[in-house]
């Protein structure tokens, strides 16, 4: 008998959208709002992920990076703004190039603990490596985090639930351009069927004053001081 190509034992799977540096760091090109406390969040689910051995699976947005291109000015190919953060990036990963193609080992996530795909569109589905590992893999619950909400995390988790996925957002890890279209996009998916739940209900509270990647004062635990220090100057 043939296994089913995507069957995991542990029957979670991360699926993290975009956690690259022009989306997450203060001098990225397109930063989220609140990207500290997302950035904390989301460090905190991948160390959790880590613990468990949970499986994830990863788009990369990329732009086109030709010199001509009058679309989005981040995110584009071949530069350090479109690099994943560190932390989201697993040792035994597999990577892939949007080429339009639909191959990939039928015992993945037994050699890999996780996959990225490069996605050309907002919306995962429209990549064919994509679309088909997220409709193949068979697992209990879709655990979300990434951004932008309003765009490809709204796609994707709508995408899961036409699919029959139990899928659960988790709300304090997902991150946006703009609050009122956020709101509105949670509201169309928890509409749908999906749940929104904190990050702490499955990893519990952090203390971390520090995301690891950006280089904002905010980020790097200097805000305050940086207050107190223009207060004994007045």
């Amino acid at each position: 008998m043939i296994r089913p190509a995507l069957t995991l034992r542990r029957r979670r799977i991360l699926i993290d959208v975009g956690t690259q540096r022009d989306l997450f760091t203060a001098e990225g090109k397109a930063c989220i709002r609140n990207h500290r406390r997302i950035l904390a969040n989301i460090r905190r689910v991948m160390a959790w992920v880590r613990k468990e051995h949970i499986r994830v699976i990863s788009t990369v947005r990329i732009f086109e990076n030709d010199g001509i291109h009058h679309g989005p000015s981040y995110c584009l190919a071949g530069t350090e703004g479109a690099r994943k953060i560190r932390y989201t990036h697993l040792a035994r990963s597999l990577a892939y190039a949007s080429d339009g193609y639909t191959d990939f080992p039928r015992d993945l996530f037994e050699r890999y603990d996780q996959v990225i795909q490069e996605i050309r569109s907002d919306d995962p589905f429209e990549e064919p490596r994509a679309d088909r590992i997220l409709s193949e893999v068979k697992a209990t619950d879709f655990l979300v985090i990434g951004a932008p909400i309003e765009t490809a995390v709204k796609f994707l988790v709508l995408g899961l639930l036409l699919r029959r996925r139990n899928v659960i957002v988790l709300a304090d890890a997902v991150g946006s351009f703009e609050k009122h279209a956020a709101e509105i996009a949670l509201r169309q998916m928890q509409a749908k069927g999906a749940r929104l739940i904190d990050s702490k209900s499955f990893v519990g509270n952090t203390h971390l004053k520090k995301v690891g990647i950006c280089s904002c004062d905010r980020c790097q635990g200097r805000l305050v001081k940086v207050a107190a220090d223009s207060e004994a100057l007045d």
